[in-house]
């Protein structure tokens, strides 16, 4: 499936998940514009990407920041002469009681999870528009924005309201051909799982690795996913073949969660 001639964003793109799915949209002939805090890895994203043959640009933002998104937007727009596809992948999580959970802790993973994506739909959708663009807005979502999961309720609560957002949005910018989508993941071998499974320890006493192991013992297909598992569908879902696809947030768990 090609993607030449495309141009994608992509945000969180410095390691992980992002990270893949830059990469993968690249091999597929995207230039890509790759959005992330972390500009030393950012750089290595982007030379990787050049090494493709393809172009990309690094841009440091804040996502929880509406007009830090919407100039992110314009950069690629100048740079790379347009944009077709953006992937509001940057997220963080939160392992902790929701007895405990403060006004911080919300304020903040609501900011970059859900705000980020809400800012990240509106300033593709107005690019696209602008451009007459039968464009792509791909979200982030999770297998826990189709389960709560103990110790990551707000987390849960941020991805279901990306489940929403998605929904919402694909109803109202189907008019303009714009489709909206979600990714959902399950246990993923990045940092951020990493980052989990300590706190998972800490909370529960658990040893280091355990949660961990206890999640990929129970996915369907005997392993832990990769970001080019995540990646591959990501691909789909930025080409043409999902045109008739809308307003869905799409299991990509290995068989964890079923629906």
């Amino acid at each position: 499936m090609s993607l030449v001639g495309k141009v994608a964003v992509v945000t969180g793109a410095a390691q992980g998940i992002g990270r893949g799915i830059a990469l993968r949209l690249a091999r597929d002939g995207a230039d890509v514009a790759l959005v992330d805090m972390n500009m030393d890895r950012l750089a290595q994203v982007r030379a990787d990407i050049m090494a493709l043959g393809r172009r990309a640009v690094a841009i440091s933002a804040d996502i929880s920041m509406r007009d830090e998104v919407f100039a992110t937007i314009a950069r690629t727009m100048e740079e790379l002469g347009g944009v077709d596809i953006m992937v509001n992948n940057a997220g963080v999580a939160q392992v902790k009681p929701l007895l405990h959970v403060t006004p911080d802790d919300m304020g903040r993973i609501f900011r970059i999870n859900v705000d980020g994506t809400l800012w990240g739909i509106q300033a593709a959708a107005e690019a696209f528009r602008k451009q007459a663009c039968k464009g792509k807005i791909i979200n982030a979502c999770s297998i826990a924005g189709h389960d709560g999961y103990a110790l990551l309720g707000v987390y849960s609560a941020t991805k279901f309201a990306v489940r929403g957002l998605t929904q919402a949005a694909a109803k109202e910018l189907a008019t303009f051909g714009i489709t909206v989508n979600a990714y959902c993941p399950g246990v993923v071998g990045t940092d951020m799982w990493v980052e989990i499974d300590r706190r998972m320890a800490e909370e529960t006493g658990a040893e280091i690795g355990a949660t961990y192991r206890k999640y990929v013992d129970g996915i369907t297909l005997g392993r832990a996913e990769t970001p080019d598992d995540v990646a591959g569908f990501v691909a789909w879902l930025a080409g043409p073949d999902s045109d008739y696809m809308t307003g869905q947030s799409v299991l990509i768990d290995g068989g964890l969660v079923f629906r």
